[in-house]
């Protein structure tokens, strides 16, 4: 594996390609995963390729891999796998986390001809061009953990989308023990404020109605910067941005939501009131070996909190099911916990063994048929109480952003309200980016089904 990327060049340089190429992406996991393709596409239509859809015929797919599960890598794997066999003369790229945390299981697959971690985006033309060239494969995989600034690369097109991605931090300093992000991300980078504004600016002047700001580990926005600042103060100077009309958070721990970034949100319309706060286990002594920072109590009264203060904000989670050493007893308080915490959605995961973390290494490892049973009684009680809050949102009026057509029924869109609740809505005469009024008439787990007012 290269310490730093390299570009190798063949007998005659090129700065692009000599006619219109064209490029397609496919984008596994995270909304931060989104966010890199879209920064990579950008290279290329600056370069002069056209970008299409990864099943239409192209010159260079890229795939941008996840590694965060054993489900993630080997749906990357198959990715790869697809587009060498399909596309045997095309240039294949796979890029991304699983190529940064595992470049030797990558770079097994035949038919690679570009790896990329996730730093150095802003070679990838070249490297594609230097791979056409040599007609040999171009390993740029480099040492992300002595990374120490954000990558700064535009994104802002994302095209066919009613919501923006901008990613404002990259990084992870936290290592749970189950978790191998770091490995993949490195450590703790902000983006400027500064950018970030003119990220945003340029978002508003794209049309985009909704702009999400993510990262790896949003709440740690602004520690590594000098002078420090927060995410509350980033959503603060943000949400006053002219043409914001709505202004979403990605995932955050429940040890980063301050009470600043609660009064932010409650003080300012545009930002969404909903909040993606991973639990990951409702036990102590799981919480614990899993390194995470905060106890079920203190989750409980963070969450008391946010009800107090914002009464109809939507609270969804994420829970590993199975971690080592887990009894059915922790589990059952885990399960009593999410019930009582009334989650509007649960995001539940087997637990997935990671080479290289300290789980891996823990006694206590239970078999798969467990954690994928405790997994679906999970996703069982998280149907479960989305039912019971969708259908107490009967008969209230909400605002929808119109996203697509809906396959609900024929003549319908679907969009989202501001608490993350997907609605079917008739379609006449509604427009992808419209904000319309409307009264919910029926519930179902995963959405609801309104009339216009």
């Amino acid at each position: 594996m290269l310490t730093h990327p390299v570009i190798l060049y063949g007998k005659k340089e090129s700065s692009g390609p000599s006619k219109r190429l064209r490029v397609a992406f496919t984008t596994l996991g995270c909304k931060v995963n989104v966010y890199d393709t879209e920064m990579a596409a950008e290279q290329f239509r600056r370069a002069g390729y056209q970008v299409v859809d990864f099943d239409q015929p192209a010159d260079v797919y890229v795939i941008n891999t996840c590694s965060v599960t054993n489900m993630g890598a080997r749906k990357s794997r198959q990715m790869i796998r697809r587009a060498v066999n399909s596309h045997p003369e095309a240039v294949i790229v796979a890029m991304g986390c699983y190529s940064q945390y595992a470049p030797d299981e990558v770079e097994a697959i035949a038919g690679v001809d570009v790896l990329l971690g996730t730093q150095g985006r802003k070679h990838i033309v070249e490297l594609v061009e230097a791979a056409r060239q040599n007609k040999r494969r171009v390993n740029a995989v480099g040492t992300i953990m002595a990374e120490r600034q954000f990558e700064e690369l535009d994104a802002l097109h994302f095209e066919g989308r009613t919501r923006a991605v901008l990613k404002v931090q990259d990084g992870c300093n936290e290592f749970c023990s189950y978790c191998q992000i770091p490995w993949a991300r490195g450590r703790n980078r902000s983006r400027l404020p500064e950018r970030v504004i003119e990220q945003v600016r340029g978002l508003v002047r794209q049309g985009f109605p909704e702009i999400v700001l993510t990262g790896v580990h949003v709440g740690t926005y602004g520690e590594d910067l000098s002078p420090k600042t927060s995410l509350a103060a980033l959503l603060r100077e943000v949400a006053q941005i002219p043409g914001v009309e709505r202004l979403r958070l990605s995932s955050i721990d429940p040890h980063e939501v301050t009470d600043e970034l609660i009064e932010v949100m409650s003080a300012n319309a545009s930002i969404c009131h909903h909040l993606h706060i991973p639990a990951q286990s409702g036990e102590d002594g799981v919480l614990a070996a899993m390194r995470r920072r905060n106890t079920v109590q203190e989750y409980r009264k963070l969450v008391a909190q946010l009800r107090r203060e914002i009464p109809d904000i939507a609270i969804t989670t994420d829970i590993i099911a199975g971690f080592p050493g887990e009894s059915e007893e922790s589990f059952q308080q885990t399960l009593a916990f999410c019930r009582e915490m009334k989650f509007n959605k649960i995001h539940a995961f087997p637990y997935s063994r990671r080479k290289g973390t300290k789980a891996d290494a823990m006694p206590g490892h239970l078999p798969r048929q467990v954690k994928q049973e405790r997994a679906r009684r999970l996703i069982a009680l998280s149907d479960e109480l989305a039912l019971e809050h969708h259908q107490a949102l009967l008969d209230q009026t909400v605002t929808v952003l119109v996203e697509q057509p809906s396959d609900y029924a024929s003549k319908y869109v679907q969009g989202l309200t501001d608490t993350y609740v997907r609605v079917h809505l008739p379609g006449d005469g509604l427009e992808p980016g419209d904000f319309v009024q409307v009264r919910i008439v029926a519930a179902m787990v995963e959405s609801v089904v309104a009339v216009i007012l």
